[in-house]
């Protein structure tokens, strides 16, 4: 294999899924050239992988008028076919990856078991030995289709030093000191019903406070600021917000630093499984074998629902999900994570 060409477009956390795929790849395959086409949002994190060899960016807003896809269609697929591959994998399954995919001149071209919106007609769905496990394993399950050994599953991602020195920085600026252990809260997530609530997330810091350990609070949006503002209301003393202050290196950096993390099923928590940190997931509607902290699924606590694992972004029962997931819970989980 020569060329080989990745397309795992969105979102953040179904991207940092696919990062290992990247790592197999240049394990089995060191002289291959690695081409990945990503959407904007996750570019910045994706320069940090040295597995990758080229980043091409489809910005998908620019497709979406009959004036717009005039214009950029021919410049984008030169751009895709100034390379001849030898495979492509299609890691998102989706309508808008199998047109990229398609425009790819490859003789190998591969997806997931469970593809949609008609790519499964571009790309072969690969049913590896993984398809009921663990995202992380179903993708790899494809890479292994293509010849990758996985001895080993790595999250490829080099954090530079000034990288570092700017998320410190943050944390000074946010008046905190970073040489001080501190623990990374993510209260937001897309779904609503995978958001804990911030009385809960409120406990779980002034519990976090009374052991020395600074509580982080990450995300980004007016969501995450409202949740941020209801969980300082509730506190005596509030958590140190870097919400919408970190670009996506630096969160990695934050998190890489974090004695522990935790949040429901988002990015910057599956972020901090892939980087080891010790990561609890709080989970509902989705289904911890396969969308749980890698490598430490057993940090996943679920709401005990009869419903649980419906994938439904917003509870038809009107229930809060997660509520059912007690801060005791939690407390104990981290308790022993932190060796306390």
């Amino acid at each position: 294999m020569q060329n080989i060409l990745v397309v795992k477009l969105s979102a953040i956390g179904d991207v940092i899924h696919a990062l290992p795929v990247s790592y197999a790849i240049k394990e089995t395959y060191p002289k291959a050239h690695l081409t990945w086409v990503t959407e904007p949002p996750a570019r910045p994190l994706l320069e940090l992988n040295p597995c990758i060899d080229e980043l091409i960016t489809f910005h998908k807003k620019e497709f979406k008028s009959l004036r717009g896809f005039a214009r950029n269609f021919l410049p984008f697929r030169r751009l895709i076919r100034s390379r001849r591959y030898d495979a492509v994998l299609d890691l998102q399954g989706l309508f808008k990856s199998a047109a990229i995919a398609r425009l790819a001149k490859a003789p190998l071209k591969l997806g997931t078991c469970n593809m949609r919106e008609g790519s499964d007609r571009v790309s072969r769905p690969v049913c590896g030995p993984h398809a009921q496990g663990h995202i992380v394993e179903r993708y790899l399950d494809v890479a292994r289709a293509l010849g990758c050994r996985v001895k080993e599953v790595k999250f490829p991602l080099e954090i530079p030093e000034d990288v570092q020195e700017s998320c410190r920085e943050l944390i000074r600026e946010a008046g905190a000191d970073p040489s001080l252990p501190y623990a990374v809260l993510a209260p937001g997530a897309g779904w609503p019903n995978k958001r804990w609530t911030p009385e809960h997330f409120a406990r779980l810091a002034n519990w976090l406070y009374d052991r020395q350990i600074i509580p982080l609070l990450v995300g980004g949006g007016v969501v995450d600021m409202r949740l941020a503002a209801e969980i300082g209301e509730e506190m005596g003393v509030p958590p140190v917000s870097l919400i919408d202050k970190t670009t996506l290196p630096e969160l990695a950096a934050l998190l890489a630093g974090a004695r522990l993390v935790v949040g429901g099923d988002t990015g910057p928590v599956h972020l901090a499984a892939g980087l080891k940190r010790p990561t609890i997931m709080l989970m509902g509607p989705t289904d911890a074998n396969r969308n749980g902290p890698y490598g430490q699924q057993e940090n996943a606590i679920e709401a005990e629902h009869p419903c649980k694992h419906c994938w439904k972004r917003a509870c038809p029962y009107g229930r809060d999900c997660l509520l059912a997931i007690r801060p005791e819970a939690v407390e104990e989980k981290a308790e022993r994570l932190l060796g306390l």
